[in-house]
């Protein structure tokens, strides 16, 4: 099964797009929602690029099935 970028529909806050890639990269979401607060708070395109990743990731399917993240070798 390939891995893909979407949003979330159960790790969500606004529109599940830290949930998404949190999960897509098997961190923590609460870690990228830091990271992009911290990039808004900045002055730089945390807020802008929140939006746009909003916009074009699609949102996971109903019935999706995760993958399993494999251990890197």
């Amino acid at each position: 099964m390939q891995k893909r970028l979407y949003r979330s529909r159960t790790d969500r806050m606004i529109a599940g797009v830290c949930g998404g890639i949190g999960e897509y990269f098997g961190i923590d979401p609460t870690v990228v929602r830091l990271a992009a607060v911290l990039l808004a708070m900045a002055g730089g395109p945390g807020l802008l690029l929140y939006i746009i990743l909003a916009v074009i990731i699609p949102e996971e399917p109903v019935g999706y099935e995760k993958p399993k993240n494999e251990p890197h070798e």
